[in-house]
């Protein structure tokens, strides 16, 4: 087994209070059929938690990201998956203590905003030797 994949189960294993607290909301949101998955690893990165589908990374931010190198690599990492077509909505520990239904209604609003890749891909037609069958 991969040292990330380790490495994701252990973070699954230890979310801060802020972190479980999201993570019960937004597996609740699995009934409107937005799927998320935490702690994922990708590039090189591990993602607080992320609906594949809609291209949105949720992160939770502690004291430590208000750090000045902190912002610095947040930066960086942001602008990863931005080129990847992500979107990243931070929240930092406060709010979700004390505004977690606020914070709930920019993530839904920011997911029914947003294209899935199923409906970006219906726009692109198929590749030569896909799709419909002609007859010759």
């Amino acid at each position: 087994m991969s040292g990330k994949i380790e490495r994701a189960r252990e973070m699954r294993k230890t979310l801060s209070p802020p972190e479980a607290r999201m993570w019960s909301r937004l597996k609740a949101l699995r009934k409107q059929g937005f799927h998320f998955r935490r702690q994922a690893p990708f590039r090189g990165y591990f993602l607080d938690f992320v609906c594949f589908k809609h291209h949105l990374v949720i992160e939770v931010d502690g004291a430590v990201h208000g750090d000045e190198e902190q912002a610095r690599h947040d930066r960086v990492r942001d602008g990863v998956l931005r080129r990847e077509g992500f979107r990243t909505l931070r929240f930092d520990n406060a709010s979700i203590r004390d505004n977690v239904d606020g914070v709930m209604d920019c993530i839904l609003a920011q997911l029914n905003d947003s294209p899935t890749l199923v409906s970006l891909r219906a726009t692109v037609p198929p590749h030569r030797g896909e799709g419909e069958r002609t007859s010759l």
